[in-house]
């Protein structure tokens, strides 16, 4: 029956022209890949290592013309209509079937026939997976599929993202993209994750250029598909990256599936995910987990991207944000709460490879030094998980602060709260492009130094242009104008902003500052007028801080999160051993918490609401307050980040 629809799909595409998406006949399809034997090994692992784009579904023995796991009688020289043929790794011609290939019929060029014949007799199959086979289930579940619709190829793009490479095997990752209603995200991204062996969910969605792809309107293979009004662009791994690996590892000869003329199988595409069938290696894949399942989230506007987290993560994350809103200090803080902002954060904050933090409140302007014991904490805790990740981490201070805040650092790293030193700078206001030069490579808003500034418990400049804290006492003459960079950092492409704070006038609170103007102390007068992109209010800022941390724990340690940051590339998707017991070890904890408190107090540190230079911030002791809230921060952390199944 199925050899019938294969021969018959045959005729229709060398009549009609078309690809098989638009011929989807409710089965699995695969790309084709054809080697010689002594690549075979090679090409396997690279397939293992780059699951994503390369899903192997077969691969056959040598001179294998048929693959009985994903179709009885079929001939791999006659089942797909058009073929690609390599030779030197370049493509020669394409031809409708390998037959002549396999030949023994002598003729008056029987010689060269014969010579195919050997060296078919050392060819090896591989049949990966291909995102069509998800097609007919987008559809099932109301999601659009353009290039369907307009009766096209689906467009293809090869990437500057490079794959892992194994042995002569190496070459950038190519992309499927498919135009998605922003509001059906979700949907795509279930229905694909649930089918791993045709590529699973997307590898990155939103602005073609963060993958190297410059013009959209000129796909590498394929044909150019429309997007509609409201569609975000969604890119899969696909599996001609195949194709761009026989052509950089030059094999003397090799063959592939024409670009959308793919392998028919046996299989239903309503089936459960196929296993592999390889008898030679063991199959990564495993039955889907409910609970990771990827739900998708905007992280930035400019350039647009979303990102992807389980839903498992997700509820630990929203976990974290519930307890840091609670508000022991009676501060009214929960008026200022938006949901899903830590959330936000964490996601951009694991996106980014160089983050700048600001923290310090001069409140005690009567004191020196006047700063309060909230802020520089949890600043410690993000850089310390942020360190623990590998990203860069520069801290940002007053120019007055500057000489306490350098040899607090060299406490921390003398106690062990902190691994290593992180670079202090300050920032003066000294022309009109001071903060573009600051942010950015000379200037130019193309290379941006950072690409995401955190400030937490950092003042924040009000309306009238004044820096004030809860009491109302303008503080500004103790305040260097770090406010200039977040507000610059609103028109440079691919730089977020996180504000932490717990009163209303701090850098950052300007996102809800009516809101602070109406329902917070002295609101009216105190309110930051700066926003973030970001928010997280919480009870007392430090726990902001360490709730960042906590949740790029947690995102680090989701599967699909990682998937999607690696672009489906490489195996583990989930740390190593030794990689989780370090992240561990750079998470806040009580007795890091309590050393370093104790730190700024020998500085001459105090507390925030009271002034009391004793262990305890925003007038609440560190025993039980704080304590109490850093360890249940760690419970909901820890608590998830077993090995996933």
């Amino acid at each position: 029956m199925l050899a019938a629809v294969r021969a018959a799909q045959h005729s229709l595409r060398n009549l009609r022209g078309i690809s098989d998406s638009a011929l989807a006949s409710g089965f699995q399809q695969a790309n084709v890949v054809i080697l010689p034997n002594h690549l075979a090994k090679d090409f396997e692992g690279f397939c293992y290592n780059n699951p994503a784009p390369l899903p192997l579904l077969y691969r056959s023995q040598s001179g294998e013309t048929s693959c009985p796991p994903l179709a009885r009688h079929a001939d791999i020289r006659t089942d797909i209509s058009q073929y690609c043929v390599y030779e030197e790794g370049h493509l020669v011609k394409t031809v409708s079937s390998l037959e002549s290939y396999t030949s023994q019929l002598r003729t008056t060029s029987g010689q060269e026939a014969v010579h195919h014949s050997h060296q078919w007799s050392d060819m090896v199959c591989f049949y990966l997976g291909c995102s069509f086979g998800f097609e007919s289930r987008l559809k099932k579940a109301g999601v659009p599929v353009r290039n369907v619709e307009q009766g096209r190829n689906i467009s293809m793009y090869r990437t500057a993202v490079p794959c892992i490479p194994v042995g002569v095997f190496s070459c950038p990752l190519v992309v499927t993209m498919r135009p998605i209603p922003a509001g059906m995200l979700n949907a795509a991204v279930e229905v694909t994750d649930l089918n791993p062996l045709a590529h699973g969910a997307p590898v990155h969605i939103g602005d073609p250029a963060l993958l190297g792809i410059q013009d959209l309107s000129r796909p590498d293979y394929g044909e150019r598909v429309e997007l509609q009004p409201g569609d975000v662009t969604v890119f899969w791994a696909c599996g001609v990256t195949a194709i761009e690996a026989i052509l950089s590892s030059k094999p003397a000869l090799a063959f592939s599936h024409s670009p959308g003329c793919m392998f028919l199988t046996d299989i239903p595409d309503s089936s459960v995910p196929i296993t592999c069938s390889s008898e030679s290696a063991a199959s990564p894949y495993t039955k889907p987990n409910s609970e990771l399942i990827p739900i998708c989230f905007l992280v930035s506007h400019n350039p647009l991207l979303y990102s992807l987290a389980s839903q498992k993560a997700v509820a630990r994350i929203r976990e974290l944000e519930m307890i840091i809103g609670e508000d022991p200090g009676q501060r009214g803080i929960r008026a200022l709460l938006v949901q899903d902002e830590l959330l936000h954060s964490c996601l951009a904050l694991s996106h980014s490879s160089s983050v700048a933090i600001t923290t310090g409140f001069p409140t005690h302007y009567m004191h020196s030094p006047p700063d309060e014991t909230d802020g520089p904490p949890g600043a410690i805790a993000i850089a310390t998980m942020l360190l623990a990740l590998g990203k860069q981490v520069t801290m940002v201070t007053d120019r007055r602060a500057l000489e306490m805040n350098q040899a607090i650092i060299a406490e921390a790293v003398k106690t062990g709260v902190l691994k290593t030193a992180i670079p202090l700078i300050t920032f003066e206001d000294s022309g009109p492009d001071s903060a573009l030069h600051f942010l950015c490579h000379h200037g130019d808003q193309s290379k941006p130094r950072y690409d995401h500034l955190v400030a937490i418990e950092r003042s924040g400049r009000a309306g009238d242009g004044n820096y004030y804290n809860m009491r109302g006492i303008n503080i500004k003459h103790l305040v260097d104008p770090i406010d200039n960079l977040f507000i610059a950092a609103q028109d440079i492409p691919g730089i977020t902003t996180t504000g932490i704070g717990d009163g209303g006038n701090e850098l950052g609170m300007g996102k809800v500052k009516e809101k602070v103007k109406s329902l917070m102390p002295n609101g009216s007068l105190i309110a930051c007028d700066v926003p973030a992109f970001f928010l997280l209010a919480a009870g007392v800022s430090n726990w902001g801080g360490y709730a960042v941390a906590c949740g790029l724990h947690l995102l680090h340690t989701c599967p699909s999160h990682q998937r999607y940051l690696k672009k489906g590339l490489g195996m583990e998707y989930t740390p190593a051993r030794e990689q989780l017991q370090d992240w561990t070890a750079n998470l806040p904890s009580v007795d890091k918490e309590e050393s370093f408190l104790s730190t700024l107090v020998r500085f001459g540190i105090r507390s925030g609401k009271t002034g009391h230079l004793a262990m305890e911030v925003d007038g609440l002791t560190f025993h039980p307050t704080h304590s109490d809230i850093i360890t249940r921060l760690l419970e909901v952390t820890l608590g998830s980040t077993s090995q996933d199944p």
